[in-house]
This record gives C-alpha cells, sequence and structure tokens, in this order.
C-alpha cells in the first residue's frame, strides 16, 4: 500500500512544512510505502516563469481590457508598463533566491535590473523617516542580504499582479484563506470549487496528475495546516477523484483540528472520504489497516466520515475510539524529507526585521521536543485542544539521534523547534547533549518567559546553538498578564529577555492589545513598557497583534469570568474559531492599534525612544503613568542579585 502524503498551497517558501515529513517517517517506520510532494512550493514555482508571465499578461489584459490606464490598480499598470523586464528577470531573481545563482546580487543591487513596483514604496516612505535606510540595514559589504530583499519584493509585486489580476485567491501565504476561516458555511468553498477553474487550479492539476502517475498511491493524504490551505486541498482532492474516483483522500491538520471541530455539512464529503482530528500518527494507520481489511470502520479514531440514517440520508459521523492511544513521542520517529525538492525552496527577506528574516530566509529542518505545551494555563490559547493540552516529551538523547539523522539526510545543521512552548526542563537536559555530544547545530524557537531562565542557563542555551526566541510578553501589565494566567510579571520578563539578549541571542516578543477589559491607560502603560525593555536592550523585535477570543479558549468557553460577551453565533456547518464579542470599557483598539504598530516599527529601527507616547497616535491618547526608569532598576536589582 502506497500513500501519497501532499501539502496544499500555501505555505512559507523558504522550507517545506513539516506535517507531511513526520508522517512519512512515522509509515516507513510502520512498514508503509509512504511518499511525500510538496504542491505549494512546485505551484508558486511554475508561476514564476517566462511563459507563465505571458499567460499571466493575456489574463489580466482581458480582464482590466475596458479600463484607462488611470483607473488601472498601481501593480497592474506597473506590470503591463514594464512586462519586458518582468519577463526577463523573473527566472533569474527566482534562482538567485535558491541560491543557485549569487552572482546576480550585483546587478540586483543597481536598482536598474528589476522593475520596482508598490511594494518598493515601503523602502521610499523608511527613507523619508530616517534616511538611507539599505545603507543603514546592509551597509557596503552585505550585497546579498540586500539583493534578497530587493528580490522579495519583485516577487511580491508579481504575487500581488496575479491576486489582483488573474486569480482573487491566490496569495503567497494565505491562498483562498477567506474563504474557509472561521466561516461557518461551506458555502463560499463549495461554490468556488463547482465554478470555473483558475489560472493557479489549472496548474495544481497538472501537478497532481504528475505526481499520481509517477507514484501511483493507493491513498492520498493531506495536510491541511492553515486556512489558506483549505481550497487548494479540496482542488488536489477534486483533481485526484476525477482521475481515479476509487481512491481514497484522507485530510487532517492544523485548521482541521482547530477549526472543523463542529462539521455537519455533507458536501464536504463530494472532495474527500475521512478527516482525521488531532495527531495524524494514531487516526492514519488505524485508517490504512482498515483499507487493508484489518480493521472495521467502527474502529476508527478521531475520523469523520459520511453516513447514512435509517432512512437512507446521509450524515456527517464522528468516530472517537478512545481505546487506540496516541503514539508516544519516542515512538514517532524522526522526520523523513525524501520527495521534497529541497533545493528548490526560497529564502526570502520579506521586511527589515531580524526575527521576520529568521522565519522567511534559510530552510530550517524542523522538529518538535514535546508534544503538547507544558503549562497549558494561558486564557486566551485553545488549551482545551489535544495539540495543547496533551504534553508528552521525548528524551534529549533521542531528540539528538533525531536531529543527527536530519543532517545526514538533508546536509543542513539549522533547526526550528516548532513547540508551543519549548519545556526548560527538557531543553537544558537538550543543550547539555548537544554539547556533550559535539553536534553543531544552529538553532531558535518559542518560549515561556519564566524565571528558570536564568543567565547561566542562557548561556547554555547559546553554548548549544541556540541562535534565537520568541515569547509571549503579550501586555506589559501585571493586571492583565495575571488575568491571561501566564504565569510571569513584567519585570520577570524584563530579567529572562535580557539575559538572553545578553547571551547572543535574538529575541522577539509576541505582543497583544484589545484584550478583555484592557483600558487605554493599560496599553498606553504597556507600549512605554515595550519602550523602556527595547531601549535596555531586553528584546530585538517585536510585532503586535489584536486580541482574537477563540471558541476553544477559556475566554472562549467563559467569557463572564472575563467581563465580556460573546456575539450570537450562527448555526455551525463547516468551521468554527474566531467569536465576535462585547467588551464593556469600550476602548478604541483600532485606533490605538494604528499608534501600536509605528512606535514599534521603529522602536527596531533604533528610532523614537525618546519620543513621548502621543507622539505615535493620530488622537490624543491618555499619558503613561509608568516610571521611565521601571524597567532599568528592575534590570539592575536583578543582576546585583545575581552577583550576591
Amino acid at each position: 500500500m502506497t500513500v501519497l502524503l501532499m501539502t496544499p498551497p500555501m505555505t512559507q517558501l523558504n522550507t517545506p512544512y513539516p506535517a507531511t515529513a513526520y508522517l512519512t517517517g512515522f509509515l516507513r517506520s510502520r512498514g508503509y510505502e509512504a511518499v511525500q510532494r510538496d504542491p505549494a512550493i512546485e505551484l508558486f514555482l511554475e508561476m514564476m516563469t517566462a511563459p507563465a508571465l505571458d499567460i499571466i499578461r493575456q489574463h489580466v489584459e482581458e480582464n482590466y481590457q475596458h479600463f484607462e490606464d488611470d483607473e488601472l490598480p498601481e501593480v497592474i499598470f506597473n506590470f503591463l508598463a514594464e512586462f519586458d523586464r518582468y519577463h526577463l528577470a523573473v527566472e533569474p531573481a527566482i534562482r538567485f533566491l535558491q541560491g543557485k545563482d549569487p552572482s546576480l546580487a550585483m546587478r540586483i543591487n543597481s536598482r536598474r535590473f528589476l522593475p520596482e513596483g508598490p511594494a518598493f514604496d515601503t523602502i521610499a516612505q523608511m527613507e523619508a523617516v530616517s534616511g538611507d535606510v539599505l545603507q543603514a540595514a546592509f551597509g557596503n559589504l552585505g550585497v546579498q542580504d540586500k539583493a534578497k530583499y530587493l528580490a522579495t519584493l519583485f516577487i511580491n509585486d508579481l504575487s500581488n499582479v496575479i491576486t489582483q489580476g488573474v486569480d482573487p485567491y491566490f496569495e503567497v501565504s494565505r491562498y483562498g484563506e477567506q474563504l474557509a476561516a472561521a466561516n461557518p458555511s461551506f458555502d463560499n468553498l463549495y461554490d468556488t470549487l463547482m465554478g470555473e477553474s483558475s489560472f493557479s487550479s489549472d496548474i495544481l492539476e497538472q501537478l497532481v496528475e504528475q505526481y499520481l502517475e509517477e507514484t501511483q498511491p493507493s491513498v492520498v493524504a493531506l495536510t491541511v495546516p492553515f486556512p489558506g490551505n483549505m481550497l487548494g486541498a479540496l482542488r488536489i482532492a477534486q483533481t485526484c477523484k476525477s482521475i481515479n474516483p476509487s481512491i481514497p483522500i484522507v485530510i487532517g491538520g492544523g485548521f482541521i483540528n482547530t477549526e472543523l471541530r463542529a462539521l455537519k455539512d455533507p458536501r464536504v464529503f463530494e472532495f474527500i472520504d475521512f478527516i482525521c482530528l488531532d495527531d495524524g500518527e494514531r487516526p492514519l494507520i488505524t485508517l490504512l489497516e482498515y483499507f487493508q481489511g484489518e480493521r472495521e470502520i467502527d474502529d476508527l479514531v478521531r475520523t469523520y466520515f459520511l453516513a447514512e440514517d435509517e432512512n437512507g440520508t446521509p450524515y456527517v459521523h464522528f468516530n472517537e475510539n478512545k481505546e487506540l492511544h496516541d503514539i508516544p513521542q519516542t515512538d514517532v520517529g524522526a522526520p523523513i524529507y525524501d520527495g521534497l525538492p529541497l533545493g528548490e525552496y526560497l529564502s526570502l527577506c520579506e521586511m527589515l526585521n531580524p526575527m521576520h528574516r529568521i522565519w522567511s530566509d534559510g530552510r530550517w529542518n524542523k522538529l518538535t521536543i514535546a508534544h503538547g505545551c507544558y503549562w497549558r494555563k494561558c486564557s486566551f490559547c485553545d488549551v482545551s485542544l489535544d495539540y495543547i493540552d496533551r504534553y508528552d516529551a521525548a528524551g534529549a538523547d533521542v531528540l539528538v539521534d533525531r536531529i543527527e539523522q536530519l543532517i545526514e539526510e538533508t546536509g543542513e545543521t539549522g533547526f526550528h523547534f516548532v513547540d508551543e512552548a519549548l519545556p526548560p526542563k527538557v531543553l537544558f537536559s537538550l543543550a547539555k547533549r548537544l554539547i556533550e555530544r559535539n553536534v553543531v547545530i544552529s538553532w531558535w524557537g518559542n518560549i515561556r518567559f519564566e524565571r528558570t531562565f536564568s543567565q547561566a542557563r542562557c548561556q547554555l542555551l547559546a553554548d548549544s546553538g541556540c541562535i534565537a526566541v520568541s515569547g509571549g510578553l503579550e501586555v506589559a501589565s501585571d493586571r492583565l498578564l495575571k488575568l491571561m494566567k501566564k504565569g510571569v510579571s513584567v519585570e520577570r520578563v524584563a530579567h529572562v529577555t535580557k539575559a538572553f539578549s545578553d547571551a547572543g541571542i535574538l529575541v522577539h516578543a509576541y505582543l497583544m492589545y484589545g484584550f478583555p477589559t484592557q483600558t487605554e491607560q493599560e496599553t498606553i502603560d504597556s507600549l512605554e513598557m515595550v519602550r523602556q525593555m527595547m531601549a535596555q536592550g531586553c528584546f530585538q523585535s517585536a510585532y503586535w497583534h489584536r486580541f482574537v477570543a477563540t471558541v476553544h479558549s477559556p475566554i472562549g468557553m467563559n467569557p463572564e469570568e472575563f467581563g465580556i460577551t460573546l456575539a450570537e453565533r450562527p448555526d455551525i456547518m463547516f468551521a468554527e474559531n474566531d467569536v465576535d464579542f462585547t467588551d464593556p470599557t469600550g476602548t478604541d483598539h483600532q485606533m490605538l492599534g494604528e499608534g501600536l504598530r509605528k512606535a514599534i516599527y521603529n522602536y527596531m529601527h533604533g528610532i523614537g525612544f525618546d519620543q513621548p507616547m502621543s507622539f505615535w497616535f493620530n488622537q490624543k491618547v491618555t499619558p503613561t503613568k509608568m516610571k521611565p526608569d521601571l524597567i532599568l532598576t528592575a534590570i539592575n536589582n536583578f543582576i546585583a542579585s545575581n552577583e550576591e
């Protein structure tokens, strides 16, 4: 039995999404023939060729034939006006971003080789504020990095041409996302799938036909990690069924696990046969045993399928089967990347932010240290779901064995540990074993800013290869941190982030605004705390997220405990996740959000630390009540206590 595993478009362009690699490794360890393909990257590469641009121009000209030049969207006008340059540059630019033609950097940096559309406006906007940002960011010697940034802007322009002029559902990382994300109805997706095919779906269909011919699978399994993968997954399933109506199609993944837990619409099963929830190893292997006649359909684990009631009416049935337990982390095996085009991924430089650079640049081996979250208390998090709630860690030696196996297979020594929050105890053991076994890697991942990360332990992590960490400061307010059940304080976060930074580890802070009952005063005070921490070198990168209530979080399940009222929800037939709510404080979070983003952008570039909080907002805001030396005092007290 051959299982073909695929990641639908679109995900990151710089590295494969790890789900199929994990399942390929697991299935092969159990004796199954598993093969994998990545239509996400291959679709993108097919669209970024000179012949494809010829077709794209034809579509654009047809779709905008009745428009005058001054009525065209800027990106479309620029594409048509500069088409010959786009046509000439697209394939060299892609090769450069794949690391295959580094000598092209000098031509790209001349600013005369690549046509510059609206995406390049960001450079002029930054230069209006702070001078020559490219010189400041890359200097005279950062030739490759500067060219990578410019080439990424070029690719962004072309992607916007496709979205605005050819295929409205195409986005580089959010392919058709609006059709699926938190959509209670399947109508939008269904109508799109039943309608005319698009430029991108035609290419995707050709790729799938090729994969089926190459691999001759008995089963097709698709991972849907994000809402933006659902349309692509159903397009792939649609193509598979048109070629071989009897082939079983199975889907699972993060979007499924989070948003399809109340699925009722039977039309979904016109495209696929089985939907698995949560960790895929046990449900998938049980399904394969069912296909081979070794199990009954009632044995399936956490699996949706279409059944009929006593009147012959089809309905969506969910089979749970709690008797079969999930596969322990020690037994899931190492990911295997065989079948994925590792040399074809693009190293991008999407914005002048060091942490965003790590996310989008270079190819990282993805590895999980522990399943679930060891803390699993945060009130805004989906702690009721399996991927958070069920904590299960593998031992340090098992992890180092997997790391060595991945290095041998891929030739890459960069690792992204993809845990919800890296468990400190396991992390310290892993660091020691990496050092003891002389395994040289570079790694990064997400942590909680908790007291166990002392200066000595942060240095241990740095010595083992840690180059960056990200973590949730969320709201720099002790009242709200307590309401969130974060288990940290503002001063503690300052201590921990400074310890990481002093060890030479890049620190990125996730920030949040609009939390239930958060006042304008608390938001301004949070920004002041962030300003002080960045000025003191506690962290170098940060991003403000607008709070969203989700149905599987403590806030979504018990809103009255957080002082909010949830909006009435429609009947859920398809997806369910975000939920609107009413906050009695009445704070204008939209106005505040614009100022928060403006401030953090400047702070990351070392600008504006001396400006008052009111400088960043378009209307008058309440002054901060925070002491201007609060963070400096906290850091000095922390250093003094360590010296005693």
